[in-house]
This record gives C-alpha cells, sequence and structure tokens, in this order.
C-alpha cells in the first residue's frame, strides 16, 4: 500500500509538471511570435508604402498611410495564426520622415486544472508595441 501510493504521487506530480510547463510555454511562445511578426511585418509594409514618385520629383522619403495601413493588415492577417483574436491600434503614423507606432494586443486563454473533475480558464491579455523609423541608406 506504501509503495502504491508513493507512485500514485510521483505521477500525480509529474502530470502537474507537464502542465505547467505547457502552459508557460505557450504564453512566452504566443508573445515572442506576435513581437517577432510584429517587427517583421511593419518593415514590409513601410518598404511597400514608400511614394516613389514623391523621391523622384522632390528626394524626400516619404510613406503614404493609406498603403501602409493596408499593407500592414494584409500582412499581419496571413502571418498570425488563425486560432486567436488580434486587436491593432495604430496610434501615429508620419509620411515625412517615415515613422510609425503601433501596438497588437491578443487575448490568450488556457485550461488549468482546478480539480481532478473540474477545470477553470484564465485568460489574459497579450500586447505588443512598436515604434518603427524608416532608415534608407544614401
Amino acid at each position: 500500500m506504501k509503495d502504491s501510493f508513493w507512485g500514485m504521487t510521483i505521477i500525480t506530480l509529474g502530470l502537474i509538471a507537464i502542465a505547467a510547463i505547457f502552459f508557460f510555454q505557450d504564453v512566452t511562445n504566443t508573445s515572442e511570435q506576435n513581437y517577432t511578426v510584429l517587427r517583421e511585418v511593419t518593415e514590409a509594409a513601410m518598404y511597400d508604402a514608400v511614394d516613389v514618385t514623391a523621391y523622384k520629383t522632390t528626394g524626400v522619403i516619404r510613406i503614404n498611410r493609406e498603403k501602409f495601413v493596408e499593407n500592414f493588415v494584409r500582412r499581419f492577417s496571413e502571418s498570425v495564426s488563425l486560432n486567436n483574436t488580434y486587436k491593432i491600434e495604430i496610434y501615429d503614423i508620419s509620411e515625412t520622415p517615415p515613422k510609425v507606432s503601433l501596438k497588437v494586443s491578443t487575448k490568450l486563454s488556457t485550461q488549468s486544472l482546478k480539480d481532478l473533475g473540474n477545470s477553470e480558464t484564465i485568460t489574459f491579455d497579450i500586447s505588443n508595441r512598436l515604434d518603427a523609423i524608416l532608415e534608407v541608406p544614401y
């Protein structure tokens, strides 16, 4: 009886440890992936939004606001996972010099075991903010 109790205790502690590892890995991966996608998509959308005719006529590098927003939303929606809901907030777009300030937030929900029979859903926000300035070598 004593040996079987120790065996069940070790198995239970192992399952709790595995559940904790999966929980923290999911949170960490979601935040890191969101930031990487945000950074890469912002840079690509800024390059796509460069106004070439203004550069050819005046020599000043500027971006088109509408084109940036369109490209950013399209690229971001193609790059993220479909099982999360994202909220994109664009705070500032400066055309000259090209500068963008934006924030992407998502709600992450996960199941945690409260008791052996009951489960509890934990929901929290992950938000990433980015301020980007387009630098072009001469």
